[in-house]
């Protein structure tokens, strides 16, 4: 992966890529418009991997960057999205897309939704997702953790619940949902910063909540 693995990412002056890597940003999508490209294709991902019936209901556990987009990305394909968050401020990003968003203060919904989307970036997310889904349903696991996560299987095996590993997508959806204007990013962006100000940027990244900080070479 492109400034992940062993390989300089696009901070760097010099760096290489096959030409089948790019792709053509329509000229009225805005720069800072196209850098969430990207992880807005890990949302879309979700749509190449599983089917889901028209207007069904489908919850979204996680109120961070990737959750925002998912619960967006699937109400903008119609679907009837339930995004649950602990951060007002955050749903509100979703619900100015027009989202219903709901704020987690006690107990989730038991066994209410066939579709699941775990996006909290949290141990306990699949608990809490599995918890959510009806018999036969499906969770579909956006979140990626470092270490082992300790999960009662018994759940899963007893209620014969999906369980779908997602992770990066193409961009060509991404790209038509950004050029259509479906999708509320500029409220995610939290800060600008020059080049020459990048390690300011990078703690104001790594600061708790903070959702998207562009570098800015002009």
């Amino acid at each position: 992966m492109l400034g992940i693995v062993q390989h300089p990412g696009a901070f760097q002056e010099f760096l290489t890529l096959p030409e089948r890597n790019l792709h053509v940003v329509p000229d009225s999508i805005p720069t800072e418009i196209a850098v969430f490209a990207e992880p807005l294709a890990a949302a879309c991902e979700i749509l190449d991997q599983v089917t889901i019936p028209c207007s069904s209901q489908v919850a979204v556990l996680g109120d961070g960057k990737l959750g925002l987009l998912v619960a967006q990305t699937l109400d903008a394909n119609g679907f009837k999205v339930h995004q649950f968050g602990r951060h007002p401020e955050k749903l509100r990003i979703s619900e100015r897309a027009g989202v219903h968003t709901e704020m987690v203060r006690s107990n989730l919904p038991d066994a209410a939704f066939d579709w699941v989307v775990d996006a909290t970036g949290s141990a306990e997310g699949l608990r809490q997702a599995v918890a959510m889904t009806r018999p036969r349903g499906t969770v579909i696991l956006k979140s990626t953790l470092h270490g082992l996560v300790g999960v009662d299987t018994a759940p899963v095996i007893v209620n014969e619940i999906t369980l779908v590993g997602s992770r990066c997508g193409r961009f060509e959806p991404a790209l038509g949902l950004l050029a259509r204007g479906l999708i509320n990013v500029r409220d995610m962006i939290a800060d600008r910063a020059k080049l020459a100000d990048a390690s300011r940027a990078f703690d104001r990244a790594a600061r708790k909540g903070t959702l998207k900080v562009l570098l800015e070479n002009n």
